[in-house]
């Protein structure tokens, strides 16, 4: 029955094809509909207010209700008269094999990182599943624009991305917030509200990525310890957020959680916990990148990092080059708590934006409306 709904489905968006294009529509999705999040939602809050653009979010849950926005299913009937029909898609992650740009569409691709340390697409074709390197390949095709934070981002998607377009230098639409500061002011305030958190209380976020086989071996556990170290280090009273990758959503019981240590996978826009929080503790995810911008504290807790660049991903950077706080043990990472330097982790965090050139200046958004406007020079 499945592949019959998908025979039918295509069947109506090759007869959508046939309509006219209409300029003005924007339809917009993140994480094949799963979320309202990454640059997707940023861009979207940045036009929605601008009543000659139709904005439309697809969503698996089509419940959710955006501000100014229409929502639709993600991959029912109305979302696939939308792609065949508006004039600017939006989306952080690759479209499915159904989707063929129009000559008359614009495709913004915004991914869903501002630079990355595993890495990605042809750079780690042997670790991906052959439809997917397909899917991927056929997406590339489509693209118009690939948005790149960073001169090394654009390096790395020129080499791994299957794209032979333009990469656009306009920096990375979900960071523009971490330079507002009425938006960080909003979201702290939020997340603090959401969990009954104090504002007397600093914020460490803990976000580590997923491995092979969804193994949690070297995952932090045990934060009592590690509560005393960041109190010390930093003379502050700490709480802990721990968010899992959207991956290991079924695992959040691996972890006691108490008063200082709150659940907080299912929150839906990690922008949002990234804004509120005080401190940053990843290992091999993206996210570092994203809150590198803030030049709040980050720490990566690796453990297993000969085991992770052997079995799950090469990286771009050696990790001991990067600017962050590096512990490949439990004790490390408490005596890096306690001896944190942050003068010194300023300098570390300038001196690596201007190494990757960054070009995350606050108006990502403001160039991708030009973008779908029209009106782009840059």
């Amino acid at each position: 029955m499945s592949k019959i709904k998908e025979i039918i489905k295509k069947l109506f968006y090759k007869f959508f094809c046939s309509f006219p294009v209409v300029n003005n529509r924007v339809l917009i999705f993140s994480y094949y509909g799963e979320h309202y999040s990454g640059s997707p939602k940023y861009i979207s809050e940045y036009i929605s207010n601008d009543n000659s653009l139709n904005i439309v979010w697809a969503f698996v849950d089509k419940t959710k209700k955006i501000p100014n926005c229409k929502t639709i299913k993600y991959g029912g009937i109305m979302y696939f008269y939308n792609l065949a029909t508006a004039g600017t898609i939006i989306t952080n992650y690759r479209q499915t094999s159904e989707f063929k740009r129009r000559n008359n569409q614009k495709y913004i691709q915004t991914w869903h990182s501002s630079l990355r340390l595993k890495m990605i697409e042809k750079d780690a074709e042997t670790t991906l599943l052959p439809e997917y390197v397909e899917m991927a390949k056929n997406d590339s095709k489509q693209i118009t624009h690939l948005i790149s934070g960073s001169k090394k981002s654009s390096e790395i998607f020129e080499r791994s991305f299957w794209y032979k377009g333009d990469i656009i230098s306009t920096g990375t639409p979900q960071c523009d917030l971490f330079f507002n500061d009425k938006i960080i002011t909003e979201y702290t305030s939020k997340v603090r509200e959401y969990y009954n958190i104090s504002d007397n209380k600093t914020i460490v976020l803990y976000a580590p990525t997923f491995r092979k086989g969804y193994t949690t071996d070297a995952y932090l556990k045990e934060f009592s310890q590690l509560k005393k170290a960041f109190d010390k280090g930093l003379n502050v009273d700490t709480v802990f957020l721990i968010r899992l990758h959207p991956h290991m959503i079924n695992m959040t019981d691996l972890i006691e959680y108490n008063d200082y240590v709150i659940q907080a996978t299912d929150y839906d826009d990690p922008q949002e916990l990234l804004c509120a929080s005080d401190v940053l503790i990843s290992d091999y995810s993206a996210i570092m990148f994203d809150y590198m911008v803030t030049r709040k504290p980050c720490f990566l807790y690796v453990p297993d990092l000969e085991e992770y660049v052997k079995n799950d991903r090469n990286l771009y950077f050696d990790i001991n080059q990067l600017p962050f706080v590096v512990s490949k043990s439990y004790n490390e990472i408490l005596d890096n708590a306690i001896s944190f330097d942050f003068d010194n982790y300023q300098k570390k965090i300038g001196e690596f934006l201007l190494q990757i050139g960054s070009y995350d200046d606050g108006k990502a958004c403001e160039r991708i409306k030009d973008i779908i406007k029209g009106e782009y020079n840059g």
